[in-house]
């Protein structure tokens, strides 16, 4: 088993979200030594501040939450230099602060920022607002922890999400290949009504991974808004991304339809016969052994076996359990039309991890 820290260095996601922090930091530190280092403002702390809310997952997010908070700011800035005005800093005042920041901050436009307006405010009106320069100060303070959090999310290494849903998807092809292996052992031998539970809550399970996969499909496409990258093209409209969960999560859905059908067959050894018992049982393993390869040839092959078996029952006397044979058929058929093409497209293109050979 390889030690932690490689299984680490080889996940997308962690390098995501390991550069990621990396930059959130580095806008912080930019902003302070600007606004404290270099313009030397009296209390420069809300540039950090600002910078380290600014840098999201996404250059887009980026600048619609860059926009969001400077409105915020104005506005805090404003209404605690007015409540000052009126009411001093006292306890009525900064209750009647919070009140309004919170209520202004309900309006669905401000979304993730609807606290910024009564924070902010607070900030402003606890540390000084009789001052002018100071107001101005804190709205400087601010525009500089913005500016440099969107230039560091744009110009070092702009967030593209798309490894993150390669391993999303791939996931789920992995799930759905060791599910349909371990029915097929646990057919072999004495299935019981646990046995088929278990599978079907393993199917509902596959459904969360494919829930999580069209997140970070979406989360992708979006990555690929405004930015700069010449890869970014290929994301903006991830059509084989979208198909390709579509079509795993039909198979997810026929394996749960199976599953239940198989739930009322205990005895199907008896029940079935083993003339379609073992060569059905014996597919559904190599559909899955085929399925967790990638394997779009091996996936065609059992394709062709099951056209040829499904000829040879027609051609026999049909048994009084012909209606469930035929179910267990057509949901076989249907997982391996979906995964097939789900094999076909694999590996699914994605640009190497930093710190590694090929990296760009």
């Amino acid at each position: 088993m390889p030690p932690p820290w490689t299984v680490r260095v080889h996940n997308p996601i962690w390098w995501n979200d390991a550069v990621q922090l990396v930059k959130t930091a580095l806008a912080a530190v930019i902003a302070w030594v600007i606004a404290e280092r270099i313009l030397g403002l009296p209390q420069p702390f809300l540039a950090p501040w600002a910078a380290l809310l600014v840098v999201h997952a996404t250059v887009y997010r980026t600048f619609s939450r860059g926009l969001k908070q400077v409105a915020a700011t104005v506005i805090a800035v404003l209404l605690a230099a007015g409540i000052g005005e009126l009411m001093g800093l006292s306890t009525w005042s900064v209750a009647t602060l919070l009140v309004v920041g919170l209520v202004v901050g309900t309006v669905p436009w401000f979304g993730a920022e609807a606290t910024t307006i009564a924070a902010t405010g607070l900030i402003v009106l606890t540390t000084g607002f009789q001052n002018d320069s100071l107001l101005v100060s804190r709205l400087l303070d601010t525009g500089i922890g913005i500016a440099v959090g969107l230039l560091i999310n744009l110009l070092v290494w702009p967030p593209l999400r798309r490894r993150s849903a390669v391993v999303g998807l791939d996931r789920i092809d992995d799930g759905i290949g060791v599910l349909l292996q371990d029915m097929s052992e646990g057919l072999r031998v004495d299935c019981t009504p646990d046995d088929v539970a278990e599978w079907i809550d393993r199917s509902r399970d596959l459904d969360g991974y494919v829930d999580h996969a069209w997140a970070l499909v979406r989360q992708a496409q979006e990555s690929a808004r405004w930015n700069p990258r010449r890869s970014a093209a290929q994301v903006r409209d991830p059509k084989q991304w979208r198909g390709l969960l579509e079509r795993m999560e039909q198979a997810v859905a026929e394996i749960r339809s199976m599953a239940r059908t198989l739930g009322g067959q205990h005895a199907h050894r008896e029940i079935w016969g083993a003339s379609f018992a073992e060569p059905w049982i014996e597919m559904l393993g190599e559909a899955g052994r085929a399925t967790s390869d990638a394997d779009s040839a091996a996936i065609a092959a059992v394709r062709t076996r099951l056209e040829a078996f499904t000829e040879d029952l027609r051609s026999t006397e049909r048994s009084s359990e012909w209606p469930i044979n035929g179910a267990l058929i057509i949901n076989l058929r249907n997982i391996i039309d979906a995964m097939g093409e789900v094999a076909a497209a694999n590996p699914i293109g994605q640009p190497p991890l930093p710190l590694q050979p090929g990296s760009a």
